[in-house]
């Protein structure tokens, strides 16, 4: 029975569904957790920001490790640490124990993130049926985040949140990845050398630029959002159906995907998904009321974040080289986590002081910044390239 269940689909649905699940939960509500318990918006951003930071200096080893010791090992060690902080943040009550405890957690789930989607892209199934269940899964935890808090108590989220993550545990112990059964003929100065071979690329570390900045709006809107539709005045709960509601939007993308993905110049995806982010926060700025605000974050919050990830995974598997495709992938991650760190900052402030319109106006310029630079990038076009397929 055992080897039924050995890389077979419900250990990969196992662990993407309750995976993401989990990320959900711990994630999707913590602005409004902290802000309930009588804390800033710039206070709030400065809690994430520094998960933000800490993820950023672990992500590069997290990738040596996973090319080391093997991507099934990292992933069980990185899940079973996260549990234990996990329990520690449920007993923070301060806001260096909820910096240290939430940075703690989200530096290892941001650490396993990166691999997640080549996984699912290098599986035995195609990409979408794989990453599907992550935004069924993350669907379902934004959901359960709102019932629990206001049904049962803000602390039964994480006391859920670990339950969840046990599961995915048991997903992650029935898969087999490819890059694991490699030999394992690397060395450290083979790995120097992958990431030497990376910063190399101009065009790579040209987006990465891109990606920063586009990545920091789409965080800081992630962490925000949620906060945003509740003074605006929908209840916790709504809200967060919302907000799942939006997740399940990105499904047809992510099941489809073979459709495009594949066939589509990169430029254009890359451009439809930018104007599309644009249009978003101009559209909160502007305050056109709450149902607009409804609307939006059903039709482009995770949607667009969602196309933004598998355009970058095509960016990536056309400007470098296949056997740096992890770090690459990696770095990428980095790279989101600086850029978050920068702009979410900005925004807690420009809340506190302003309001969450002026804080979208600033996003949107952002916005502008990234799509004057997509211009300027070059992606060369690899024949044969079926990443999605």
């Amino acid at each position: 029975m055992f080897r039924k269940f050995q890389n077979s689909y419900f250990a990969y649905f196992l662990m993407y569904n309750f995976y993401f699940l989990s990320y959900s939960l711990f994630s999707t509500l913590i602005s409004v957790y902290m802000l309930d318990k009588g804390y800033s918006a710039s206070q709030v951003s400065l809690v994430v920001s520094a998960s933000f930071f800490s993820s950023m200096l672990v992500q590069p080893i997290m990738g040596v490790l996973n090319d080391a010791i093997g991507i099934k090992k990292v992933t069980i060690y990185s899940f079973l640490f996260i549990i234990v902080g996990a329990i520690f943040f449920m007993q923070a009550n301060n806001l260096l124990l909820l910096t240290i405890w939430y940075s703690a957690v989200l530096m290892l789930i941001n650490g396993v993130n990166p691999v997640m989607d080549v996984l699912a892209a290098r599986s035995p199934y195609t990409y979408g049926k794989i990453r599907i269940w992550g935004t069924f899964g993350y669907a379902m935890g934004s959901q359960l985040a709102g019932l629990i808090y206001k049904f049962i108590s803000p602390q039964a989220i994480f006391i859920v949140f670990i339950g969840m993550m046990c599961v995915s545990i048991l997903g992650v112990l029935g898969i087999e990845p490819k890059q694991d059964q490699r030999p394992k003929k690397t060395t450290q100065t083979k790995n120097d050398s992958y990431i030497g071979q990376i910063f190399k690329n101009k065009t790579y570390l040209f987006y990465l630029v891109i990606v920063a900045l586009y990545s920091g709006v789409g965080n800081t809107g992630h962490t925000y959002i949620p906060s945003m539709l509740e003074h605006s005045g929908l209840s916790v709960n709504v809200a967060t159906t919302v907000v799942a509601i939006s997740v399940i939007c990105e499904s047809p993308l992510i099941f489809f995907s073979y459709l495009f993905m594949d066939k589509l110049p990169i430029k254009k995806l890359l451009y439809i998904s930018l104007l599309i982010l644009l249009l978003q926060y101009v559209i909160y700025g502007l305050d056109f009321g709450l149902t607009s605000k409804i609307l939006l974050t059903l039709m482009s919050k995770h949607a667009t974040g969602m196309l933004l990830i598998m355009v970058t995974l095509k960016i990536v598997a056309n400007v470098v080289d296949e056997k740096y495709m992890v770090t690459a992938i990696v770095l990428v991650q980095t790279a989101r986590n600086l850029g978050t760190i920068l702009i979410q900052n900005i925004a807690g402030d420009i809340i506190d002081k302003s309001g969450y319109e002026m804080m979208s106006f600033f996003l949107a310029g952002v916005m502008i910044v990234v799509l004057v630079l997509a211009f300027f990038l070059k992606v060369p076009n690899k024949p044969n390239q079926k990443l999605f397929g």
